[in-house]
């Protein structure tokens, strides 16, 4: 069968029809129009033409063998008959280059601000406004952060802790160090890998990977980088079809995820300004002429979320009891209501979240509401009947110290992990865990413990954070350093 050429592909460029090119095969999608989750008119901007490069960080390989009818397949294009559009040079994107050249050394990197400081530098514009943003006026994305410098340590002195072992168990599997990289969405805008980076990573450091709903990779490449007995999670936005949610559990307990983590924190997406900010600048296609605007409303994260169900409720819990025996654990609880509310349901555990600041901005920090949930489980004999994690803000050691100390099984951690991936590789993720481990070594010796049961909250003072004294905060000149505010409207450059 003879390639179809890129002037046959190019005449089909409207809703009527409408053909896209990936990896150098042809797509007859104008019946996918209506239904993709992004939307049509972000598919309209490539018809006629190759969509690859903006197909590729936000799709999973397998998206279009998955979601498009074989018939619409359409076959391979001879590549050397397609005009590419000439791009204007971008002076930001050639001072991004540049500095790529200039970037520090990996081993100029000790803590994992520093990795954040690097990514904003070199990552593209439109890549950190996704990784970067948070609701609103980002309030409760800079508290995550901050909350924790409430907290002060109650050392043990004269303790022997020679020997340190921070080892511990999650949902029944045994782990390395009782922090998992949570999930987050869309890793090649970081690295061409993507998420599998840090499938490799968390193999290597005896790491619990919880996997995406979102990711830029496919759940099949996720789960085949897994090396040996390496533990994975995984994470689900629940579809409004619910014979697709069905199909997505039943997969992953088959291929051996040991936890289904239900995002409950989501019914409807947060402003997050910032990624709105950077599509609003977008130039669009001549699509538009026929009076079809481009939606840049939400960004990236619209393009890939509106198959969410708003509908989710409590009711759908004993029908996920039923259709998986995977561990169940609810991602993105507020309250201390909300966590006895899942106790009494029987689920095996709770994240304690506010989706890294990106959702219901002035929603408190996971590590306040855990200060408030363990006394009350604690009053009723319940701590023991379910498990509880946190995420969020989590940028040292001692952030997780204060976590378990306070009663958490363990700590996700999100954004580092990437910024780590997206400027410097897995060699980058190493870095990070490796520092994490000895930051926890040392912390742990220095508060007077050798295991993690040892920990308690008795080795904390949280007057700061619950009341007491003024809760006034050291200023973190790593995080000021690094955070990228908030832009107003910008005005044209050009002249009059």
């Amino acid at each position: 069968m003879s390639k179809l050429t890129g002037a046959q592909v190019a005449r089909h460029n409207s809703k009527a029809s409408c053909w896209v090119i990936v990896h150098g095969k042809a797509y007859d999608v104008t019946e996918f129009l209506p239904e993709h989750p992004g939307g049509q008119k972000i598919i309209l901007q490539y018809a006629g033409k190759d969509a690859t490069e903006a197909f590729d960080p936000i799709h999973p390989p397998d998206t279009l063998d998955q979601y498009l009818e074989a018939s619409k397949h359409l076959g391979e294009v001879d590549m050397t008959t397609v005009e590419h559009e000439e791009k204007a040079e971008d002076p930001d994107e050639s001072a991004r280059l540049e500095r790529i050249q200039r970037m520090p050394p990996l081993a100029a990197c000790y803590n994992l601000m520093d990795f954040e400081a690097v990514a904003r530098e070199v990552m593209k514009r439109t890549a950190w406004a996704y990784y970067s943003s948070g609701a609103d006026d980002e309030m409760t994305l800079r508290e995550n952060h901050s909350a924790f410098h409430k907290i002060w340590f109650r050392p043990r002195i004269l303790v022997d802790v020679e020997t340190v072992d921070f080892s511990t168990t999650m949902l029944g599997s045994k782990c390395a160090i009782p922090f998992y990289v949570t999930a987050t969405a869309l890793g090649k805008l970081g690295h061409p890998e993507g998420e599998v980076v840090l499938t490799r990573a968390a193999h290597d450091h005896g790491v619990i990977q919880m996997i995406p709903t979102l990711a830029s990779c496919s759940f099949d490449e996720i789960v085949d980088a897994k090396r040996g007995d390496q533990v994975q999670w995984l994470q689900l936005y629940v579809n409004k079809d619910r014979a697709i949610t069905q199909r997505i559990v039943e997969r992953a307990e088959a291929r051996g995820c040991r936890g289904l983590f239900i995002t409950v924190d989501a019914p409807q997406l947060g402003r997050r300004e910032k990624d709105m900010r950077s599509k609003f600048s977008d130039v669009g296609s001549s699509v538009q002429a026929a009076g079809d605007s481009i939606d840049r409303s939400q960004g990236a994260a619209r393009a890939i979320s509106s198959f969410i169900d708003p509908a989710l409720s409590w009711r759908d819990i004993p029908w996920f009891q039923s259709i998986t025996t995977m561990p169940i654990v609810l991602k993105g609880v507020q309250c201390v209501e909300d966590v006895l509310r899942a106790v009494e349901l029987g689920v095996q555990g709770v994240v304690l979240s506010n989706h890294g600041g990106r959702q219901l901005d002035f929603a408190r920090s996971a590590i306040e509401v855990l200060a408030e949930v363990m006394p009350v489980l604690r009053a009723r004999g319940w701590e023991r009947k379910i498990e509880i994690y946190i995420d969020g803000g989590v940028r040292r050691a001692t952030d997780i110290l204060k976590a378990l100390c306070l009663g958490a099984t363990g700590v996700g951690i999100g954004r580092p992990f990437l910024y780590a991936m997206s400027a410097y590789g897995q060699p980058g993720v190493d870095r990070a865990m490796q520092l994490l481990k000895d930051e926890l070594e040392m912390n742990m010796r220095l508060i007077g413990a050798t295991t993690i049961a040892d920990l308690s909250p008795s080795m904390l003072d949280v007057r700061g954070l619950v009341g007491g004294h003024p809760a006034a905060v050291p200023l973190d000149t790593l995080t000021l350093g690094a955070y990228d505010p908030l832009q107003a409207p910008r005005f044209s450059q050009a002249k009059l």
